[in-house]
């Protein structure tokens, strides 16, 4: 397992929480929740190693446009970074509902 963290600035504020997905062979969750502060945090737990280039490439390209203060939880058991993608939309759609 490796954990990995990540700080993006935020520029607005997060109303409500998400939780969308599940952690089981090739998939993850994500649970977001607002976070006091211009930051959003962010932690990933992964069954795979090595891959933190990648999860950092997938993370900044959400958090372009993503910008609302957010503790971001994600726990993942092999998912692809497209999967981590549509997660990551889901959730931001769900607290923009």
């Amino acid at each position: 397992m490796e954990k990995l963290t990540f700080v993006y600035p935020a520029n607005a504020r997060l109303a409500s929480r998400a939780h969308v997905g599940v952690v089981a062979s090739g998939d993850l969750e994500v649970l977001l929740e607002p976070a006091a502060g211009a930051e959003s945090h962010v932690t990933v737990t992964t069954s795979v190693e090595g891959f933190g280039a990648v999860w950092k490439s997938v993370l900044d390209r959400f958090f372009a446009h993503f910008t609302a203060a957010a503790a971001v939880e994600i726990n993942d058991f092999g998912a692809t970074p497209g999967l981590v993608r549509l997660r990551l939309e889901q959730a931001s759609e769900a607290v923009q509902s």
